[in-house]
């Protein structure tokens, strides 16, 4: 979902509060389809340049027999690095095709452009879908509202041919935009989700599940490999993955709630203390969410461990303690992933370094929530599985600041607020 420091996924009603940022398997499919993603160069840089496996699910298991090779089809698209914290690759709408940057979400399930007859200022700033240039074009009257945690879109539902590389989606509906709120200054056309049909605000077929029922895809697999390099080298894989974007096996987690990417976390921890997911809590996978998001009485006091202050919207610390603070270790499955604060800390435009974590998830009251966004996933490779409703997740190659890799915590203690 996504969130501009922020997300913009919707998650269902409950997760309009997310803050946007943006956006494999194994190859089970001889139709791999890789979209490279790179990071959006800072507004402020480009002015300036111009002046986990159970057993149950061993034996439901794909091979890892079948990986693609550097010769299969490979779709490129550039990119510039927005904040250093988002991921947009390009589809393209109607016949002819017309092209869009779009948020690869894995927190909502829906996909939406601006039309032309867009009249929120907004769209003058992003390119807008012409349909009467479009010969498989269909309209229909039916509206659509969805409401973000950093806007609001509003439009109506309509059908046409749309592409992701060289795979094609007839037929596919998606939204068309009339007005748009919150979504100022940014870099992207529009949204594309690739979370469950459960969780469509227009409900309409997901593209993902088109392409699986059209025959685009043999299997229900995608995959993420998010770089914090600039250069195109951040991919989105759909239908298989290629082994050489992580390290080691990939871990299959099962998810905690079919119909949404979520999974059971055993806890949270720093320097062998306990601080946070006592007793065990969920966690939202998101490609459309840049920061690291809990409750905000314990995310308060992980900002207080290591020595981040409120400025603004952010809580900054000094670059100075970046290579002295510890590794927060999130446990997911008995599997535990490190996050070092070259991770978890980053520098803006300024040059001052701050925190991506981010309060602000008690609104999920049916259990204790922490979204893991991009600054988790630039570390570990992803893997979403609808087939057996799994994620995998394994150590992402060419990462600069990897830690060590961290055995299962014992007697952890108590650091919770």
């Amino acid at each position: 979902m996504l969130r501009i420091q922020t997300s913009l996924s919707t998650w269902s009603q409950e997760r309009s509060m997310k803050w946007l940022v943006l956006l494999g398997l194994v190859a089970f499919s001889e139709c791999i389809v890789k979209i490279p993603l790179t990071k959006v160069n800072i507004m402020q840089e480009t002015l300036g340049e111009k002046g986990l496996l159970n057993n149950f699910l061993k034996e439901r298991a794909y091979r890892l027999s079948k990986i693609s090779t550097r010769n299969s089809n490979i779709t490129s698209v550039p990119l510039r690095n927005f904040l250093d914290l988002m991921y947009i690759g390009n589809i393209t709408i109607g016949s002819p095709p017309q092209q869009f940057r779009v948020v690869f979400d894995t927190g909502s399930s829906d996909l939406w452009v601006p039309s032309i007859f867009c009249s929120s200022p907004v769209c003058y700033t992003h390119t807008t879908f012409k349909y009467l240039e479009s010969s498989t074009y269909r309209h229909t009257n039916k509206p659509f509202d969805i409401t973000y945690g950093s806007g609001r879109v509003k439009g109506y539902l309509a059908y046409d041919t749309i592409r992701i590389g060289h795979l094609v989606s007839n037929g596919q509906p998606f939204g068309l935009s009339l007005e748009e709120y919150g979504f100022d200054g940014l870099p992207f056309d529009g949204v594309l989700g690739l979370n469950y049909p459960n969780m469509s605000i227009i409900r309409a077929i997901p593209i993902f599940d088109n392409l699986k029922n059209q025959g685009a895809i043999s299997e229900p697999v995608f995959a993420f490999y998010l770089s914090k390099c600039r250069m195109n080298s951040s991919v989105l894989m759909l239908g298989g993955v290629d082994k050489a974007y992580y390290k080691g096996q990939l871990n299959w987690v099962p998810l905690s709630r079919v119909g949404d990417w979520r999974v059971n976390m055993n806890r949270i921890s720093m320097k062998g203390k306990l601080i946070g997911c006592s007793g065990g809590c969920e966690a939202l996978v998101d490609t459309g969410t840049s920061l690291i998001q809990g409750p905000t009485r314990m995310v308060t006091n992980i900002q207080r461990l290591i020595g981040a202050m409120p400025q603004g919207f952010q809580h900054y610390v000094s670059c100075f303690t970046i290579n002295t603070l510890p590794s927060i270790i999130f446990t997911i499955n008995g599997i535990d992933y490190p996050v070092p604060p070259q991770a978890y800390i980053l520098k803006d435009s300024q040059g001052h370094c701050f925190s991506t974590f981010k309060g602000g998830t008690e609104i999920f009251k049916h259990a204790e929530t922490w979204i893991l966004g991009d600054a988790f996933l630039r570390l570990y490779f992803s893997v979403y599985d609808r087939g057996n409703d799994r994620i995998g997740l394994a150590p992402a190659t060419l990462t600069t600041f990897f830690p060590k890799a961290s055995t299962p915590g014992e007697g952890v203690k108590s650091y919770l607020p």
